[in-house]
């Protein structure tokens, strides 16, 4: 009669649990994608901006003295203030409309919002390019209305610019402050209104410090775009204001410049992670501020 083996379930109990693995294995491949993709780019333009033509650091002192690169910079940080700027002022009480009003409405608005994230970003900039020249409908219509006698100067300059990269920043804008507002207690609200504030008095002391996180990741995001953004101030922009990504690609492109193109690049980088770090300390502070 063969003999059935039966587990000892005291030394079953007795023996340790697995040790869990370590999770550095599942976050692995997005280390070396990290890796790939933006650290070694980055590494390998610092190594030509130090060593093309010749070792040295001969290419950020050029960079330094250069009036037309220090003009470059202030430009791109001009534009790109500008259109952080704007794009809050009108994305605020967009983004304040998708929340209070009713679902049907706020989709309808919401859809036309990102409506511009689905188009192709050449075909957006081609079109503003037509809508904004001298003889385009943005003209047309103010002189058939009588307001302007002459057709304005809307193309191949700062004002250009301006208008079409805040159309495609807007829902960058619009969609971290919807996720911010939605998350603010209608309460709080009437609250401030029971205790006498007015309209203008909920929104400076009650909604607009609540919406700061939306305010500040939003105003990030597109300031930070904007630095690097090429094709807009390309097509709708003229020479006189070339901003560091036109720099760039001039330097690469067309000089062969590769030592000067990746010090202006890698220049560019520090100057965005500086101000980064600031604001994250300003927002840090005004937390601990209003905590205390």
């Amino acid at each position: 009669m063969s003999s059935i083996s039966i587990p000892n379930r005291r030394n079953a109990a007795a023996r340790p649990p697995p040790v869990p693995s370590s999770g550095v294995s599942f976050v692995l491949p997005a280390l070396l994608l990290i890796l790939a993709v933006f650290i070694l780019p980055v590494v390998m333009l610092l190594l030509r901006s130090v060593t093309e033509p010749d070792p040295g650091l001969q290419n950020y002192r050029e960079l330094f003295e250069s009036a037309t690169v220090a003009r470059v910079f202030v430009n791109t940080f001009v534009v790109s203030g500008l259109v952080t700027a704007i794009a809050l002022l009108i994305g605020f009480p967009i983004a304040w409309l998708l929340v209070i009003l009713p679902k049907r409405w706020a989709d309808l608005l919401f859809g036309i919002v990102i409506l511009s994230m689905w188009t192709n970003l050449l075909a957006r900039t081609y079109a503003w390019m037509v809508l904004l020249q001298r003889t385009g409908i943005i003209n047309k219509t103010l002189m058939g209305l009588g307001l302007i006698d002459t057709p304005l100067p809307l193309v191949n300059n700062l004002v250009g610019v301006t208008i079409g990269m805040t159309y495609i920043m807007l829902p960058f804008i619009v969609l971290p402050l919807v996720t911010t507002m939605r998350a603010i207690e209608p309460d709080l609200l009437r609250a401030a209104a029971l205790c006498g504030a007015g309209r203008w008095e909920a929104f400076r002391r009650v909604l607009l410090p609540l919406s700061l996180p939306g305010i500040a990741a939003g105003g990030l995001l597109t300031f930070v775009m904007s630095l690097g953004y090429f094709v807009t101030p390309s097509l709708l922009g003229g020479a006189g204001n070339m901003m560091a990504a036109e720099l760039i690609a001039q330097l690469v492109q067309s000089l062969l410049n590769w030592g000067l193109g990746g010090a202006t690049a890698f220049a560019l980088l520090v100057l965005t992670l500086a101000l980064y770090a600031v604001q994250l300390r300003l927002l840090q502070r005004g937390r601990s501020q209003r905590g205390g």
